[in-house]
């Protein structure tokens, strides 16, 4: 592998399973140490913990840090924890939840759950992981958005809001964080294998007929979204600053 990430300290919340996992490890297999953060070990999936598997494949360090995203001191402790490879130079938020529903039956309390970790946990990532950068002389901040950001779908309004906020939030606090020398860029998955996508009990119908709408005629991997993320996360992007990158093998914007 590269070394584009050497000696850079990066986490990744919501990294034990799925695409977080991916980009915790593909950013270790390019040098970086990271700081996996979730609200559990285990990985959805099965298999190794995320930390234990950067250890045991790579050369890099780990280490899990029970965090929900939604609880501004479990970041600071987080971030904390990051200290001691030599604080943040990569935060990717990607941590959170969906939930189809009926529009017309959501609760304010559902609504708040689902907008305290997708939104509330990326503002207060990004806003205490810059505190972090400026002392450092900058940073790099990924939010893990999705399509759902640009397209709107009445089987998940709450979602659509939410993502479409951490949209906003990437290109508002790049405009912010710009000259103090950190990038806020934002990536948009389209249907990824996750245990995410199953959350959202599409039938073999209904899957093969999103299937054939991409024009790339297939569902995306973790590893698609990973790729994306070391871009963003290197100086291969150092003039790539407020962008949301979609990566749906062309969903969104061809149909």
């Amino acid at each position: 592998m590269t070394d584009l990430l050497a000696e850079q300290t990066a986490v990744v919340t919501g990294a034990s399973s799925g695409i977080g996992r991916s980009i915790a490890r593909t950013f270790a297999e390019h040098g970086a140490d990271v700081v996996v953060a979730d609200v559990r070990e285990e990985p959805r999936e099965g298999g190794t913990p995320t930390h234990e598997l950067i250890s045991d494949e790579t050369e890099a360090t780990a280490t899990y840090v029970d965090c929900d995203v939604s609880s501004v001191n479990d970041l600071e402790a987080t971030l904390d924890e990051a200290e001691q490879f030599g604080g943040v130079d990569v935060l990717v938020n990607n941590a959170g939840i969906f939930r189809a529903e009926e529009f017309l039956d959501v609760t304010a309390d559902q609504y708040e759950q689902l907008m305290s970790v997708n939104v509330k946990g990326a503002f207060f990532g990004t806003q205490l992981a810059a505190q972090r950068m400026i002392e450092n002389g900058g940073g790099r901040i990924i939010n893990v958005s999705s399509i759902a950001g640009f397209v709107g779908n009445g089987s998940y309004v709450t979602y659509c809001v939410s993502k479409g906020a951490v949209r906003l939030l990437t290109y508002a606090a790049a405009h912010r964080l710009g000259p103090d020398g950190i990038r806020v860029n934002a990536i948009h998955p389209g249907g990824i294998e996750t245990a995410m996508m199953e959350d959202a009990h599409m039938g073999s119908e209904a899957l093969e007929q999103f299937t054939q709408a991409i024009p790339s005629r297939r569902i995306g991997d973790p590893e698609d979204i990973a790729g994306v993320a070391l871009f963003l996360a290197s100086d291969l992007s150092s003039y790539v600053n407020g962008e949301s990158l979609v990566v749906d093998g062309g969903y969104t914007h061809t149909g």
